[in-house]
């Protein structure tokens, strides 16, 4: 298990490229499920839940082959299986959107209940009910959900609360499905309409992209297409809060601040000014860091994917914050992690009160999941002395080659294996 290893202190400098969305890549690699025929995928972050998913794709009988740096084709012309195993699904939840892509497209498909960060429950309940209305059989036998259909049938879908998965699953599986399907409540992250964008290249006929009610025109088949895929917006969130706790200067290549409405209004509100660059978006340097409340909400709203990394921010404000975590029920194991690094934080059920210090110390921390690992690079970066952090395999499930990206700002970072 690797650790990094960092010296505080070191302001930032310079430019980093901003990777593509892992979270659009992964499902824009399942939509190639839908055709027979090529799709090439461009800006695909170098990530292990990205090979998880393409180990999990080829056992399905995709062939998946590099046509450069950060780019993949990707082709279904001869898929014989129609089970995602457990070994595989255990590794992340995201392997459950293979499970509308197989339906559609062969009629069946048997996909064991996954896993993923231990941040809180995430039911698959909206995924199954959505793709029953349209016409599925499904059951749960021995921890698999095994789904069988002739051939989807529209529908209206109106999902109980927000939910990403479910929107991307249903939204895929209409799109080879007979007649029309709305699905009202739908999930409107970037990511998403990365993923329309995409299947519209494809030949799906989608309307209402980038709002909350999708209508789609089944088609009797997709074909194939090249696609690039979307910045993160998280990966820009968190080396803005990287930048800020350091009082650094730096330009985030690729980054796009209409995907980041919310985040970038507290960043704003904290005394952190960001602005648009020819090429992406640039930090300044802060004079102070004031004390923001969060609340995490569904797109558009504060992402619960950031709360980690902007909390580790707070630790250093001027000032008391609230964090109200609204999405995950588990999301604040992060928290005793920076109290040892000297912050000031109590959490009660779904809320953490930070109170301001006037600066962290180093400390042996270990990672928790994927966003509470950033927020421990991030606090270690402005922390006094070394800090030591295991468990990163965390990180390397969401931030490309982090280690050597901060060290070409500047950093003091070292990646060690034990």
């Amino acid at each position: 298990m690797d650790s990094l290893i960092i010296h505080g202190g070191q302001p930032l400098r310079g430019q980093v490229k901003i990777s593509g969305a892992k979270n659009s890549a992964l499902k824009l690699m399942c939509a190639s499920l839908l055709t027979a025929e090529p799709l090439t995928l461009h800006n695909v972050p170098q990530l292990a839940d990205i090979t998880t998913m393409a180990s999990l794709l080829k056992q399905h009988g995709m062939e998946i082959s590099e046509s450069g740096e950060n780019s993949f084709k990707l082709r279904s012309n001869n898929i014989t299986n129609f089970t995602a195993p457990y070994e595989l699904v255990k590794q992340m939840r995201a392997s459950i959107i293979v499970l509308g892509p197989l339906l559609a497209r062969f009629g069946e498909a048997k996909i064991s209940l996954p896993g993923g960060c231990a941040i809180g429950t995430r039911p698959v309940d909206l995924h199954l009910s959505s793709l029953k209305k349209m016409g599925a059989e499904i059951d749960i036998i021995d921890g698999y959900v095994v789904a069988k259909a002739q051939r989807l049938k529209g529908a209206e879908i109106y999902f109980e609360k927000v939910s990403v998965g479910a929107t991307e699953n249903t939204l895929m599986a209409a799109t080879l499905a007979q007649g029309e399907t709305v699905l009202h409540n739908a999930a409107q992250e970037p990511e998403i309409s990365d993923l329309v964008e995409c299947l519209i290249k494809m030949g799906a006929k989608i309307d209402g992209i980038g709002t909350n009610r999708l209508t789609i025109q089944g088609v009797e088949k997709l074909h194939g297409a090249e696609h690039e895929v979307v910045a993160d917006r998280i990966e820009t969130g968190s080396f803005i809060a990287a930048a800020a706790i350091t009082g650094s200067e730096i330009e985030l290549l690729g980054a796009r601040a209409e995907h980041l409405g919310a985040v970038l209004h507290k960043f704003e509100e904290a005394g952190v000014h960001v602005e648009k660059t020819a090429n992406g978006l640039r930090v300044k340097k802060p004079r102070e860091i004031k004390a923001v409340d969060i609340t995490t909400e569904p797109y558009p709203g504060f992402p619960t994917d950031m709360q980690a990394q902007f909390m580790a921010l707070m630790t250093v404000a001027s000032g008391a914050s609230t964090f109200q975590e609204t999405i995950f029920e588990n999301r604040f194991m992060h928290v005793p992690e920076l109290v040892r690094m000297g912050a000031k934080i109590k959490t009660s059920g779904n809320t953490a009160i930070v109170t301001g210090v006037p600066g962290l110390r180093g400390a042996e921390v270990m990672a928790t999941d994927l966003r509470a690992s950033f927020s421990l690079v991030i606090a270690a970066l402005a922390a006094e002395g070394e800090t030591r952090i295991s468990r990163v395999y965390h990180i390397d499930r969401g931030y490309e080659k982090i280690a050597r990206r901060l060290q070409g700002l500047g950093a003091d970072i070292t990646r060690i294996k034990e």
